[in-house]
């Protein structure tokens, strides 16, 4: 794991050693193993390297190879290595202590730009060919590892993160009006839906899925995967199915496991996170190594104010799973003196531009701290596992078997589902209809749906077509209750902007904290199995996300592997934590909303009357409701422009 610059001239004229020595000095906020460059006439590649793997150690990065007049810097991890060393007939004896940077060089030397195409891992990496003089690099499918650059007239140059950029002479900090407004329109978490762009109109970015040329001073993108339904898997019983999930997923854990250090692993009390952790533990008993396990707990003076259906302390769920599992070493962490409001700075640091998750960023860092002092090389997560291992829409499942008229079938899993659920079937079927017949039902339930207010100044959003822009895209950001939930899943894998942001904060977390995260559910084997897979193995006898379900008998306790009725919710007491400084955080509210710098920027009016609604009677439940949300995202938008001046 690696901070990877680079740069060169376009004209392919001399460059200063020192303008790259002084990109690669902008790392040195970052903990590393080795420091390295290597220059050449006209180009120079520099890594802040960490050392995770048991063969990246004492690694040279970056890597020239005389023979091929090939020259590497790369930040990756590849997982698919026996796949590789079989194509490229590598030879046992070398596969051993062969670094993944030097098997993207021969994959490079193999399959050129098609490269991409054959790793499956989390990856961003720069080849330049010295004899063609050509820039060529890629970043991962999901974006895992982030990569952004800069080119002017004369100069092309590229970075892991954003600092190193901006520290050359002629690129200045003006911001991106574009990449803002789309950053303040959007009202889910993700940043913006055009990936080329960053919030500095000076500093770009390589999407996922993307692999990238730089050729007689032309600066050329090619997409190299888009995963699309695959041709269904048709096997001949439901064991069969089981066995070939737990075969995919087993592999896809275990090639997360190679590092030199510990591996640890985030938890909560659900089938997702559970799943990984007992692939995991299983693994790691046959290598004498133990788990180390991160579960955040609310603070102990929290009053739990979810749902019956919500449960926010999964202390008791997740001891289940660790006592079942076994070779866990469990940690339960609440982060006492850790609030929303009081990372805000931290992450503006990590994420060098505004972000939105404010809800879970105290106990998200807070994991990665304690992982970073015990000296954990992964951290484990399932992150994807709702759209791939887990997925399995019960409600949506059978509205689909409503609409075919599949009846006797739809009858079966209705009346299973609300057996297991508890809940009578008079009270499912209403819900059924509308999923089944989304057009009758909108017309009937037009006017029931609350407007939304918007974060982003109306001028603003015209000035800069927002709106307009993000249709283009296709997708209603604003949530349509009457979508389909299957085209939402596929536009999931389509769409990449939905896991830019996920990419992008664990990379810059990882760089941090010198701890790589790794989500087997987000694996390239495991999707392209899921996508593959009958609807009818995900939804079964009343049971939602079916297939894991069974694949799990025995890796998972029962009360874990078969629960419907309640699922955990995380950040529940963040308002809570904020109680003590409420006032500190009403006071720079007020200033927020009476700054004419961001007014320009921000919903002015819709900040006031949501200040005025929370500002004297604050409640827990507040935390994910919307007026708080548009305060706490325009608070933190409004600290990110401040820190530009």
């Amino acid at each position: 794991m690696s901070a990877i610059v680079g740069i060169s001239h376009l004209n392919h004229e001399p460059i200063a050693p020192q303008l790259g020595m002084h990109m690669l000095e902008q790392l040195q906020q970052f903990p590393a193993d080795h420091i390295d460059a290597w220059y050449a006439e006209s180009v120079f590649l520099g890594c802040h390297a960490q050392w995770i793997t048991p063969e990246s150690v004492g690694e040279t990065m970056p890597y020239y190879d005389s023979s091929s007049c090939l020259a590497i810097t790369a930040d990756a991890i590849i997982d698919n290595r026996p796949e590789l060393f079989e194509k490229l007939q590598v030879s046992t004896f070398d596969r051993k202590d062969m670094t993944d940077s030097a098997l993207i060089l021969l994959s490079y030397q193999k399959w050129g730009r098609e490269v991409p195409k054959h790793l499956i891992g989390d990856f961003a990496f720069v080849i330049w060919d010295e004899h063609n003089r050509t820039w060529f690099g890629a970043r991962d499918f999901s974006g895992s590892r982030t990569l952004y650059y800069a080119k002017t007239r004369n100069l092309f140059a590229f970075s892991t993160v954003i600092q190193p950029l901006l520290s050359i002479p002629g690129i200045d900090k003006q911001l991106n009006e574009q990449w803002m407004s789309e950053f303040l329109a959007i009202p889910i978490t993700t940043e913006a839906v055009d990936l080329f762009t960053t919030v500095y109109k000076n500093i770009g970015q390589v999407p996922p899925s993307h692999s990238f040329t730089v050729c007689n001073g032309e600066l050329k993108f090619s997409r190299y995967s888009t995963l699309v339904s695959e041709r269904k898997l048709k096997l001949k019983s439901n064991e069969e199915y089981e066995e070939a999930f737990r075969d995919v997923f087993q592999t896809a854990v275990s090639s997360r496991l190679r590092t030199h250090r510990q591996v640890g692993a985030n938890l909560s009390g659900g089938l997702d996170s559970g799943s990984v952790v007992s692939f995991a533990a299983k693994a790691l008993r046959e290598q004498n190594k133990k788990l180390h396990t991160f579960s955040y707990v609310p603070l102990e003076d929290f009053h739990d104010w979810t749902p019956k259906s919500r449960i926010a302390n999964e202390r008791f769920n997740i001891q289940s799973t660790v006592n079942h599992v076994g070779n866990i070493n469990e940690q339960y962490l609440n982060f006492p003196d850790k609030n929303p409001f009081t990372e805000i700075d931290e992450w503006l640091e990590i994420m060098e531009t505004p972000y939105k998750f404010y809800e879970n960023s105290y106990w998200v860092k807070g994991i990665y701290q304690q992982a970073h002092v015990q000296n954990l090389g992964v951290l484990l997560t399932g992150s994807r596992g709702n759209w791939t291992i887990s997925w399995g829409p019960a409600l949506d499942y059978q509205a689909s078997l409503l609409r075919k008229l599949k009846l006797i079938q739809f009858a079966k899993e209705s009346r299973l589902y609300s057996k297991e659920l508890g809940v009578k079937q008079s009270r499912i079927l209403p819900i059924v209809g509308k999923k089944a017949f989304p057009k009758m039902a909108k017309l009937m339930f037009t006017n029931n749906e609350p407007e939304l207010p918007d974060l982003i100044n109306p001028e603003f959003a015209r000035k800069t077509n927002v709106y307009e822009r993000l249709q283009q895209h296709g997708y209603d950001f604003w949530g349509n209750p009457f979508q389909d939930v299957y085209e939402v899943r596929k536009k999931q894998f389509e769409m990449l902007y939905y896991w830019n942001i996920t990419g992008t904060v664990g990379c810059k977390q990882s760089l941090r904290y010198s701890v790589w995260e790794r989500d087997a559910t987000n694996d390239l084997r495991v999707i392209r199995f899921c996508l593959s897979v009958p609807e009818e193995q995900f939804v079964q006898n009343g049971f939602d996300r079916s297939l894991v379900r069974r694949s799990t008998k025995n890796y998972l306790p029962e009360d874990i592997r078969l629960n419907q009725k309640v699922r955990g919710i995380q950040g529940a007491d963040g308002l809570h934590r904020m109680l003590p400084s409420w006032d500190i955080l009403i006071d720079e509210l007020k200033h927020v909303v009476s700054d004419p710098i961001v007014s320009e920027y921000l919903n002015i009016k819709e900040l006031k009357r949501a200040l005025a609604a929370i500002e004297k009677n604050p409640r827990p439940e507040n935390v994910f409701e919307t007026n708080f949300r548009i305060l706490m995202r325009s608070l933190i938008f409004r600290r990110f422009i401040k820190k530009q001046a």
